[in-house]
């Protein structure tokens, strides 16, 4: 007999809580970006994921709407990548499938894989900031999947605009702090 789920659920780690808590709204793209990066490592030193982690904000205000960081190994779901989470905490938060009622932001601590683009697409939100490259994950041994080389480029045909760079080798710092742990390195079919 065939039983199909009713719902579908996931839990974030207990410390993203207070460590939200402890974010001060500013105009600084740096400072968000730092505060993204500074929960990638908390997620890799707790042992409750990848080490990723992406947040929405809005535009105008700095304002942290949600965190997000990487649980594909902890909740056992491939798509639980940070930005996903992100995105998806802000929506149901917002009660809103579209971030463009309020102009919002994802600011995430790596380049988005071919899945995150895809979703990023069709969040609404009007801009992304990333910190390490593609290249930096792959390099650790991640698979970011096929995505177009042009990826930014694309994004801006959709009306959001990309920074890149921001704080890349403190985000570097966290992908190799993953390495020296013996973090799971999962890739589709190679894990």
């Amino acid at each position: 007999m065939f039983l199909q789920p009713f719902e579908i659920s996931f839990k974030l780690p207990g410390w993203i809580e207070g460590f939200s808590q402890l974010y001060v709204s500013s105009a600084s793209l740096k400072m968000r970006m730092a505060f993204v990066i500074s929960a990638a490592r908390k997620n890799v030193e707790q042992g409750s994921g990848g080490p990723f982690a992406a947040a929405v904000f809005e535009v105008e205000t700095g304002k942290l709407v949600s965190l997000g960081v990487n649980l594909v190994t902890t909740q056992g779901l491939s798509i639980l990548h940070a930005e996903i989470v992100a995105l998806t905490v802000a929506q149901r938060k917002l009660s809103i499938y579209d971030l463009t009622v309020t102009r919002h932001e994802l600011v995430s601590s790596a380049e988005p894989c071919a899945m995150c683009l895809g979703a990023i697409s069709w969040s609404g939100v009007c801009h992304v900031a990333t910190a390490a490259t593609g290249q930096d994950v792959s390099a650790i041994g991640f698979d970011e999947g096929s995505k177009p080389n042009n990826w930014i480029k694309s994004l801006n045909a959709r009306g959001i605009k990309v920074s890149t760079n921001i704080k890349r080798q403190s985000a570097c710092s966290v992908l190799q702090l993953y390495i020296i742990n013996k973090g799971c390195l999962y890739n589709p079919g190679k894990s």
